[in-house]
């Protein structure tokens, strides 16, 4: 057995000091924008490895085995939904259906206002929902530069927008994250988050009609605007609450899609939006950009079922896969354990962390059939073979798919090889015990640390594997509720969502405005701050404030 250390040079400061040494060399290389995400990740592991071993004394093999642990985590289950996720993407992309859904967008309203509502916030939720990663913004950018908005517009509203959704993105992915390193139920803490963010996905929509159009252009639609996000909000709060937190932003989605298309049969603006600018202050060089216009012929009715058809069936498994039943059936025949051999229950949390010494578990369950992303690739095997695709190119696709997507699992493998390295070795005790100097303040800057990471890391799951453990030791040594805490980080971290480099690079890409990334970056900052900061005065409230402490879940 080992125990953990928390202050192995004798002195808190300078402990701390080296305990956060990974993660802020992992942070500032990616800040700096001159070494990609997937080598600062990888070169922040082997810093993790030689501080956990050299500096807080965890006996090697167990420094090595848990950075294995958590690289075959960051793959199964998480990276295996990106993966197969992109892979439908990339069916219905070579098959020409995504065409069609952009067409099918853009036809149910011209007013530009009602048009960010339906692309950027309702129908970008359901791909941060299905994918995350970047997906909802390189989507809804293209399908916003269809529609006539200039690149300014197109990048900075589709980074407002993709706020809310972003903590049960990727069917869940962050919160999967979060309940791996804290040890806290994914279904407690996905509940959580939905007595928190609910409250953003009313405030969101509004906020970008109104960065888009002024107060009176946001004014002037405010019903349509309370539509989108009531039919948001609730679903996010009963879903999260009540079913699982896979399939919230699917669920959420579709529901405020179907209700703003339902309502606006029935209402109208009394003048209509036409203009793509920003309240007439597009950048010229955005305004001066030339776009290719989208075609407007009105679809058949098979051409708008075909162009559903992809995410219908992927509603339909997400539905199976997210059901309790379907997991406790699949799970008692097809699942595989594996406890990692002179690692599990080998380490003891102890005293001040933990009441008593306790031992760590490190087990890898090998659920395959139930993993998300299995449930993924059988709806995109499904829709290409129902949309025509051949086995054959079926595979060639899926083998692009693979090289797309390498980075990227290689990225995230690395983030959750840190998050575990970190969580068994103590280190994140350490800085734990060090941040709840912050006292009655914490669950302020709490919140902001979320936000902070995310802005960094570009990933709510990669901010919740790096923060989570900590944001739940430190809880405990304050006396707050740990799965506050906890989800906070997650809901802090949306809103860093539409800072990262990460995310305003895709914008530049999908919107073809390779090189203003700063300008992107200039319009959306100031709004990312503000709304994390509201973020942490509502935590605070739920940690304090009552009516506003009954939310929270223990």
């Amino acid at each position: 057995m080992w125990n953990q250390i928390y202050d192995p040079l004798g002195n808190p400061a300078l402990s701390t000091l080296a305990a956060a040494v990974p993660v802020v060399t992992l942070l500032v290389l990616i800040a700096s924008g001159k070494v990609k995400a997937h080598i600062a990740a990888i070169v922040a592991v082997i810093l993790t490895n030689l501080i956990t071993i050299f500096i807080f004394t965890m006996p090697a093999n167990m420094s090595l085995r848990a950075t294995l642990l958590g690289v075959v985590t960051g793959f199964f289950p998480i990276g295996w939904i990106v993966l197969n996720v992109i892979f439908l993407y990339q069916v219905t992309v070579s098959t020409g259906r995504f065409e069609l859904l952009k067409r099918a967008i853009g036809g149910v309203t011209e007013d530009r206002r009602l048009q960010l509502l339906l692309v950027a916030f309702s129908f970008g939720a359901f791909f941060e929902g299905a994918s995350g990663f970047g997906t909802p913004v390189a989507i809804t950018g293209a399908v916003l530069i269809g529609l006539g908005f200039s690149p300014l517009a197109a990048s900075g509203l589709s980074l407002i927008a993709n706020t809310a959704p972003v903590a049960y993105g990727a069917l869940g992915t962050p919160i999967q994250g979060l309940a791996s390193v804290t040890g806290i139920d994914p279904y407690i803490l996905g509940a959580m988050v939905g007595r928190q963010l609910p409250v953003f996905s009313l405030i969101v929509p509004f906020w970008v009609v109104w960065a888009f159009a002024g107060w009176k252009g946001m004014k002037d639609v405010w019903p349509a605007v309370l539509v989108t996000g009531i039919s948001f909000a609730v679903p996010q709060f009963l879903i999260s609450n009540y079913i699982n937190p896979w399939i919230v932003d699917i669920g959420a989605s579709l529901i405020s899609m179907g209700a703003l298309i339902l309502f606006l049969r029935v209402w109208q603006p009394r003048q209509l939006w036409l203009s793509p600018a920003l309240r007439s202050r597009d950048d010229s060089a955005a305004t001066m950009a030339v776009q290719k216009p989208m075609d407007r012929t009105p679809l058949t009715q098979g051409e708008l079922w075909g162009a559903l058809l992809p995410w219908i069936i992927v509603c339909i498994i997400m539905l199976i896969w997210g059901s309790g039943a379907f997991k406790s059936w699949a799970n008692a025949i097809f699942t595989w354990s594996y406890p990692v051999p002179e690692l599990d229950k080998m380490i003891n949390k102890v005293p001040p962390v933990a009441a008593k010494a306790t031992p760590e578990g490190a087990v890898f369950s090998f659920t395959y059939l139930t993993f998300t992303g299995t449930g993924m690739l059988i709806a995109a095997i499904i829709s290409g073979f129902l949309m025509g695709v051949g086995p054959g190119k079926l595979i060639a696709e899926y083998g692009r798919t693979i090289r797309l997507c390498a980075v990227s699992l290689i990225t995230i493998s690395a983030m959750l090889a840190i998050g575990t390295l970190t969580r068994l070795s103590g280190v994140d005790a350490t800085l734990g015990l060090a941040f709840a100097a912050t006292g009655v303040l914490y669950p302020f800057f709490g919140t902001l640390l979320g936000w902070l990471g995310v802005a960094l890391t570009g990933s709510d799951t990669a901010s919740n594997v790096l923060f989570g453990n900590l944001q739940k030791i430190t809880s405990e040594q304050l006396g707050l509720s740990p799965v506050l805490m906890a989800a906070a980080n997650s809901s802090g971290g949306v809103m860093g969502k539409m800072i990262d480099a990460q995310s305003i690079v895709v914008a530049s890409t999908a919107t073809n405005w390779y090189g203003h990334e700063s300008s992107i970056l200039r319009y959306v900052f100031l709004h990312s701050i503000v709304l994390a900061c509201l973020v942490g005065l509502f935590v605070t409230l739920q940690a304090y404030v009552y009516p506003f402490t009954a939310m929270v879940l223990k």
